[in-house]
Formats: C-alpha cells, structure tokens, sequence
C-alpha cells in the first residue's frame, strides 16, 4: 500500500452456482487494520465471517455490497456480471479511491479507474486485507440471501448448497424443474439432454 494512497479491495461471491445472484464487494480499511480471523472468506469459518464481517462494518472507512442477478447474469454472462458488480460496489462507496485492487485475473476500466488505477491479483483476497474484507462481505451478504429464498424453495437445498451444483441440487432440478432465481445459462453436464 502506497503511504497516503486511499486504496479500495475489491472481490465477488457466487460464481459458480445454478442459482442466485453474484455479490459484489467493495472496501477501504482504515491504514494498518488488521483482525487475526480475517483471511480469504473461503477458508474461513461462517461464525469467524459473521464475527469478521461485523468489525469491517463498523471499522472500514467505507464499504459496499451490491448484487447482480440471475438475469442479468444470463444477459451479460457471469465474468462480466462479476465485473460489474464489483465496479457498482466502487461507485457505492461513501469515500472515492485513488486506487483499486480486484481479486482475480481479468477487470474492465470504468469512469476514471483506467489501467494504472487498478491492479487485478490473482490469490488476492490471501494477500490483501482490503480484498479479503471485500470477499467476507461479499459472501455474508450472498449466504444470507440464498438462506432467505431457501425459506421460499426448500426442495433445493439452498441452506446447505447455497446454490451451487451439489447433487441434491441438481436431482431437485430435474424433479422440480427451474425457478426464477435459476441462471439459465448455466448447465451442468448433468443436465444436459443426452440422446440415448
């Protein structure tokens, strides 16, 4: 991190499910923060998340969440979805950047974030903080949503799958067809028509 350089992480959840929307997160942390459960969300527990996720809340000095669709995603597909969202969460902040770092190997220029105020790191979200912070909310918020409609369609198993292409996941699927919150642009090959 650049001394004085206001620098903003920023990450998704959810890219690979059949069902929900991607997250998107985008957060500045105050200089030196540092919270010792605080790692990438993926290799983090869902109480050290919460736990984590609550003191970015208060302590960052700015931070959004935004999701996109599945529809949107069918429309524009999931990389540019993701790239999206993360790029809606930068303009969501209460505090504009001078720099952004995103999680992951591919991003588009936006407003005045051209190439130089932005550094795609793959691995990211194990190196930076801001990026970790970023993957934490990012998968509270899309986990929390997913057990909301799970409530509504129980027959999937989105408490426990959270969408993405278990088994119980895509037998319910094939039992119970599609619902809106499905991205229909995504097949499993277990899905697929088969000719024999």
């Amino acid at each position: 991190m650049e001394e004085g350089r206001v620098e903003a992480g920023c990450d998704e959840a959810g890219r690979g499910p059949l069902a929900g929307p991607v997250f998107a997160a985008a957060v500045i942390l105050p200089e030196g923060f540092h919270h010792p459960l605080l790692n990438d969300s993926k290799k983090m527990t869902a109480r050290a998340r919460e736990e984590v996720r609550s003191v970015i809340e208060k302590e960052a000095v700015a931070w959004a969440v935004v999701a996109v669709s599945a529809k949107q995603i069918d429309q524009i597909n999931i990389l540019n979805a993701s790239i999206f969202g993360m790029q809606s969460a930068v303009r969501g902040l209460s505090v504009k950047p001078d720099f952004l770092l995103i999680d992951g190997n591919r991003f588009k220029p936006f407003d005045d974030f051209k190439p130089g105020r932005y550094a795609t790191v793959v691995k990211g979200d194990a190196t930076y903080a801001s990026i970790a912070a970023a993957s934490v909310l990012a998968k509270t918020y899309r986990d929390e949503y997913m057990l909301k409609i799970a409530a509504e369609y129980p027959q999937y198993g989105w408490d426990r799958n959270m969408g993405y292409p278990t088994r119980e996941h895509i037998e319910a699927i094939r039992k119970f067809g599609y619902t809106e919150h499905h991205r229909m642009s995504f097949h499993p090959k277990e899905l697929e028509p088969t000719l024999f």
